[in-house]
């Protein structure tokens, strides 16, 4: 209930005022069945974007870290994201992976759209990175077809650390869906997930045009911020 009340009279209206989105491929997005949309992620605001667009209800796998906050502000923010159709995963080690892929395949298993960002992260810096093998191992458990979807102009609308997203119109540019029928029953194999994977990757590329970083975007997080602690170390207090 509440999720439709988001959708068609709170936040969806204010999204498409915001960011008059330009949808492309819209046709590629089955009307019944299971299916992942996988997409790059560049923006806070991209959850509630595709959600807002799509026809069909689409169910986010999210960080762990929007549900637990702490305070009320922590309960309102977690009631939210779980009533906009958002599962809270934990990306804390393997078997945190593993519990999200649980997760996902349970969303398809009941016929159902699953959004996910395989990338793991926001970017950062608005280039495309590596994805994690998440995404190739629930397609081809489950034997569903993968749709590619990029955004375009999200990260420019609202960049990391910017709260309030500008008025901006964006494009979400959905692709024709990849079938790996042809890998069924290997997705034990780590050649196989990984080249799914790229593969994935790559339409996304193809539909985005960003700047492909051949490593995972919170390595790359993770040097950046090392990198910025040694230029700029913190001075002890006296």
């Amino acid at each position: 209930m509440f999720y439709r009340l988001l959708k068609y009279v709170i936040l969806g209206p204010l999204l498409r005022l915001m960011f008059r989105p330009r949808i492309e491929g819209l046709e590629h997005v089955p009307d019944e069945g299971a299916a992942i949309v996988a997409g790059n992620h560049l923006s806070f605001s991209d959850h509630f974007l595709m959600p807002a667009i799509l026809k069909r209800r689409i169910t986010f796998l999210a960080k762990a870290e929007y549900f637990t906050g702490p305070g009320v502000k922590g309960r309102l923010t977690a009631a939210f994201f779980r009533s906009a159709g958002q599962i809270p995963v934990d990306r804390s080690g393997k078997e945190a992976g593993q519990a999200a892929i649980r997760e996902g395949l349970g969303v398809l298993r009941r016929g159902e759209l699953l959004g996910i960002y395989p990338e793991g992260t926001r970017s950062h810096d608005g280039r495309l990175y590596k994805g994690k093998v998440g995404v190739a191992a629930m397609a081809l458990k489950a034997q569903v077809p993968v749709i590619p979807c990029a955004m375009i102009g999200t990260f420019e609308a609202q960049p990391p650390g910017q709260k309030i997203p500008s008025m901006r119109r964006i494009t979400i540019r959905f692709g024709k869906p990849l079938d790996f029928a042809r890998y069924a029953g290997m997705d034990g194999e780590k050649a196989i997930l990984r080249a799914v994977t790229d593969e994935i990757m790559y339409a996304i590329l193809e539909l985005s045009g960003q700047e492909y970083v051949d490593k995972y975007a919170a390595q790359v997080k993770a040097e950046a911020e090392e990198a910025t602690a040694r230029k700029f170390p913190r001075m002890p207090l006296s």
